[in-house]
């Protein structure tokens, strides 16, 4: 007895276990990488989304400021383009929602604070007003690409509040009219304090309210 323990002990019984067992803690340990890596990656996509152009602030003193992301696309000045991203890009999403118009905002349950008021089109609108909120008085030219706004460093206006999301609401074109879309936010987007449930237009010096932040498009 004593000698057939001998013998399989020096024919490498424990340290084959050990070896086995310390494979398998080694692929577990690399299974478990893998599924963080794969979730770290899913968050980043869902949060942080596709890189968009900012929009940067006017001064009275000096013509308007774009980004050097935003300069590739067009020259700089009050009528230059500045936004999110192509109109191209943002129209399979937004074609998603029908736009609201005159005639159905008479029905009972469609938004209608733009009924009777001048829209903002591309040719009347030409600037957005922030009037309140954390960067109350500043100014961002309108071009013709969409507008993001939201609390990822990513949206062209940056909002960063308890009640605004990280995607929130956006301003695009639509017809050559200034549409408000709100892209499913937690407490919600409102036009002139009814909230926004699909994409409508905007009409000129009426109050569009994202968190505690309140803003204009204006001449």
């Amino acid at each position: 007895m004593r000698r057939s323990a001998m013998t399989w002990m020096d024919s490498g019984g424990p340290v084959t276990s050990e070896l086995t067992l310390l494979v398998l803690r080694l692929g577990f340990l690399l299974l478990l990488w893998l599924f963080v890596f794969a979730i770290v990656y899913a968050l980043r996509s869902d949060l942080f989304g596709q890189r968009v152009r900012k929009l940067q602030p006017t001064s009275d003193a000096a013509s308007p400021v774009v980004s050097p992301a935003a300069n590739g696309g067009g020259s700089t000045g009050a009528g230059s383009p500045v936004g999110a991203a192509s109109g191209a890009a943002a129209a399979p999403l937004f074609a998603a929602h029908a736009p609201v118009s005159a005639a159905s905002a008479a029905e009972p349950n469609a938004l209608a604070p733009n009924f009777g008021r001048e829209t903002a089109t591309a040719g009347a609108a030409q600037r957005l007003v922030i009037t309140s909120g954390a960067k109350a008085g500043a100014e961002f030219p309108l071009g013709r690409d969409e507008i993001t706004i939201g609390r990822s460093s990513d949206s062209a206006i940056v909002i960063r509040d308890d009640y605004t999301s990280t995607h929130h609401a956006r301003l695009m074109l639509w017809n050559d009219q200034w549409m408000l879309q709100d892209l499913d936010s937690t407490n919600g987007t409102f036009l002139d304090g009814v909230r926004v449930a699909v994409p409508t237009p905007i009409p000129l010096n009426t109050p569009v309210k994202i968190g505690s932040t309140s803003f204009e498009l204006r001449r």
